[in-house]
């Protein structure tokens, strides 16, 4: 069993209340206030063991550092190759997915994870009122 942590239920709590996508360094920022003490470490384990444990996502991007999220439902991000942001995407499922690549490989698919690049709707009305000017 787990000890409790209030560091960890403050950090878990930063990342309920947000829908950003968060990195390490925000939440260290976010709950430095409450914990004066703490350390940016103290953050980064915490983060760590709480998506070891499956209470919140850590979301690798590719560039920059690595986000998390609170909501640990199924759903699919979009990241913006413009200025970062990672972004839920609300669609309907996919999953079929894991059934379309079962039916040829002699293995067991058991999940897979989606992600979408582009450009999120603030950097494309950046790139479209900058073309009309």
């Amino acid at each position: 069993m787990l000890k409790h942590s209030r560091q960890r239920e403050s950090i878990k709590q930063f990342l309920m209340q947000r829908c950003d996508h968060p990195s390490a360094e925000t939440v260290y920022w976010g709950i430095k206030e409450e914990f004066p003490n703490i350390s940016l470490g103290t953050v980064y384990r915490n983060l760590s063991l709480l998506a070891e444990i499956g209470e919140i996502l850590k979301i690798s991007t590719g560039k920059g550092p690595d986000r998390f999220d609170a909501n640990v439902q199924p759903h699919y991000h979009f990241f913006c190759n413009e200025c970062g942001s990672v972004l839920d995407l609300k669609m309907e499922s996919i999953e079929h997915i894991n059934v379309i690549a079962d039916h040829e490989f002699r293995g067991k698919v058991e999940g897979s994870v989606t992600h979408f690049f582009g450009k999120c709707p603030d950097c494309l009305e950046k790139e479209i009122s900058q073309k009309s000017c």
